[in-house]
């Protein structure tokens, strides 16, 4: 029983598998989400720094990552790991940017929709800033990555409803911070 176990788990691992994407993809694809969290983690000022240390973190271990399924996700994670490292260097709190992101953003929530308009993206990273860390990131991850919340609540290391909730509540405390847009999201 256990041979033919361990032999199906054998040929498992000997099936072809598909070649992952080449690595300038990967950077062009989701080079901007990956900016994103890095602002919104450490700040505008070492965001590009740690966006570099992001992908070079990413190529050093892209030749032995042939099993990664979400390559986003996997790109986030590691963005993730690096601003909180350089977040435990520095022990400084995310600072406002001056402008939006990278190209558009999807999704029609307020929040999303004033860091796109430009204008208000002060306003909106530093609201982001006054959040507690796992509501900044699970709103970070959810609304402004796109990632789905099964994958939000693996980057957060609790459950799907857990990281629902918190992206909840930060969105909740957004729309407070930044006066609501009278459409019902805020509190009148």
């Amino acid at each position: 029983m256990n041979e033919s176990g361990g032999a199906g788990l054998a040929r498992a691992a000997a099936a072809p598998r598909a070649a992952p994407p080449p690595f300038e993809m990967l950077v062009s694809a989701h080079g901007t989400a990956v900016l994103r969290v890095c602002r919104a983690m450490v700040g505008v000022v070492d965001a590009d720094d740690v966006w570099q240390e992001t992908f070079l973190a990413a190529l050093r271990t892209y030749p032995t990552a042939q099993k990664v399924v979400n390559w986003q996700a996997w790109l986030v994670t590691i963005a993730r790991n690096k601003s909180l490292d350089h977040l435990r260097r520095t022990a400084r709190v995310p600072e406002p940017m001056e402008t939006a992101g990278d190209g558009p953003l999807e999704g029609g929530d307020v929040v999303v929709h004033a860091v796109e308009a430009g204008e208000t993206a002060a306003a909106v990273w530093a609201a982001l800033a006054r959040l507690p860390q796992r509501q900044r990131e699970a709103v970070v991850y959810h609304h402004l990555v796109g990632l789905p919340y099964a994958e939000v609540a693996a980057l957060l290391g609790n459950s799907e409803a857990a990281a629902r909730r918190a992206a909840s509540d930060a969105m909740a405390a957004l729309r407070a911070l930044l006066g609501g847009d009278g459409k019902g999201h805020g509190k009148d």
